[in-house]
């Protein structure tokens, strides 16, 4: 298949619009999980910290499992990917209504919701990518507030869906909801050059001439038979005199050669073929090597290593508030009256604008990227220690606000991890960062929760929760400091292939 130029808008745009409702409607309730939690927690009667893996899967599958989806999208397709997930976005909400039991909950909302959200997320970044270029950025802070517009209605929009139709019928409604994943994945047409390809030849022409030895032989062998039937008919028409003696001596000697032939370019082609086969299995391997020799190159640079202990910590401290808020108004005896808008609601549209706002701050020139995300983790840890001193709907609002707004720092975590590692390893580095932010999202709320069923009470686990997001945080800032880089460059000079984050260089 052969790509255009992306061409930065046309049909682009219609792109980004679809891509912006499939986000929406596949992480509108795996986002607002917490409205469920709650009756979760009174359908099933089970402890917190169990409860709470429902969420977590949902949240944090999609991401342990970036690498198979990413391979799913290069193997089929943006569109086809897309549609599957649909079904199993869908499907797996509207099972969930079923659900007998929590157990079966952690499958059919926690890995079949969150694995087709997994895919979904791949798919729209990927088809953005190939229509965008010089607007790359521009597209994909389009497309990725989606999600967080997504939090923001579905948290009200499950909340009075279970108090008309129950906690059943509002599963089932919303799953109906997600099946428009569909028509927005018929849209993702993708981008081929509009003059078509010349035309390539056939497969067989592209085999090397060696394994034609087998079919080449045939036909010699073949053609041999036919000329020496002609001659044979050909005599017996002249003499008009049937010899049944010869002709099955002839037909003798002929099956002979065409099975010795046979035999032996056999086992010509099965030796050339085992070789191959060897040659297969040896350059996987060598690439199996080269990708774990990369993996430790990687994090032997400091930078990238305290990040990937950064995101992991952030994540188990910082993803708890949007799953856990409401349970934590409940407890902290909130009135019900004094409700405005969910927590979760202010959640959600304060990231699509914290998305936004850093996204935006982080292309000026005079803005360190990284010192800016070590700002935002800081920040967040002593929001998450101010949270068990909430005890009205007014605080809980203003919390919910502020960690919202700095949760919105996944806009710029890809620019931190470039900067780290260099554009030609962001890829790779990317994957195995996503795998511990999903690692975290999987960990956070069920640690949260078992801190709540042994102390019966949430401040241990935002104290817990603070303490994990500011031990990310400083040590991401020690590892980034200039000083480092003056050691190392007076004590040995860095290898090529080394990639050091120079904090000085764009302060």
């Amino acid at each position: 298949m052969v790509f255009r130029k992306p061409p930065d808008g046309g049909w682009g745009w219609v792109i980004v619009v679809v891509s912006f409702f499939t986000q929406f409607l596949c992480y509108g309730s795996p986002l607002a999980v917490g409205v469920l939690y709650l009756e979760w927690l009174d359908a099933f009667g089970e402890g917190k910290g169990k409860t709470a893996w429902v969420g977590s899967l949902a949240n944090g599958i999609g991401l342990l499992a970036s690498p198979v989806c990413s391979i799913c999208v290069s193997s089929f397709g943006a569109r086809p990917v897309a549609i599957f997930s649909g079904f199993m976005v869908a499907g797996g909400l509207m099972m969930s209504s079923f659900a007998p039991n929590i157990y079966f909950l952690y499958v059919s909302y926690g890995i079949v919701v969150g694995l087709g959200c997994g895919l979904l997320y791949t798919a729209t970044v990927t088809i953005t990518c190939h229509y965008f270029d010089k607007r790359r950025g521009l597209a994909l802070g389009l497309i990725s507030t989606g999600s967080s517009v997504g939090l923001f209605i579905y948290a009200a929009l499950q909340r009075k869906l279970i108090d008309l139709y129950g906690l059943d019928g509002c599963l089932l409604i919303v799953g109906a909801l997600s099946l428009n994943i569909l028509a927005c994945g018929s849209l993702m047409r993708p981008l081929e050059s509009s003059e078509s390809p010349p035309p390539e030849k056939p497969c067989v022409d592209k085999v090397p001439d060696q394994y034609f030895v087998y079919h080449e032989k045939e036909k010699t062998v073949e053609e041999n038979i036919s000329i020496l039937e002609k001659g044979y008919v050909d005599e017996k028409c002249v003499n008009n005199v049937p010899d049944f003696k010869q002709d099955s001596i002839l037909n003798k000697n002929v099956l002979s050669s065409i099975n010795v032939n046979e035999k032996d370019t056999y086992k010509k082609k099965v030796v050339e073929q085992t070789n191959l086969c060897k040659q297969l299995a040896k350059r996987k391997w060598q690439l199996y090597l080269n990708y774990w020799e990369e993996t430790l190159v990687l994090f032997k640079n400091k930078v990238f290593s305290a990040l990937f202990v950064a995101i992991l910590l952030f994540d188990i401290g910082g993803f708890p508030p949007s799953l856990l808020m409401e349970d934590v108004a409940r407890s902290a005896n909130v009135n019900e009256d004094d409700y405005h808008m969910p927590l979760i609601s202010i959640i959600g549209i304060m990231t699509a604008v914290g998305k936004l706002t850093l996204g935006i701050l982080a292309d000026f020139k005079w803005v360190n990227t990284l010192y800016l995300y070590v700002t935002t983790l800081l920040m967040t840890g002593v929001a998450l220690f101010a949270i068990p001193f909430a005890k009205s709907y007014l605080t809980l609002a203003m919390l919910s606000g502020i960690l919202g707004f700095l949760t919105g720092n996944w806009s710029i975590f890809p620019y931190v991890t470039t900067k780290t590692v260099g554009i030609e390893k962001l890829t790779h580095a990317y994957g195995i960062l996503m795998f511990f932010a999903g690692l975290g999202n999987s960990l956070g709320p069920p640690i949260v929760g078992w801190f709540y069923d042994w102390t019966q009470e949430y401040n241990t686990a935002f104290y817990f929760s603070g303490f994990c997001v500011l031990l990310g945080g400083f040590l991401l800032l020690l590892a980034a400091l200039p000083c480092w880089n003056a050691c190392t460059s007076q004590s040995s000079k860095l290898p090529p292939n080394t990639y050091s984050y120079k904090v000085a260089s764009s302060a």
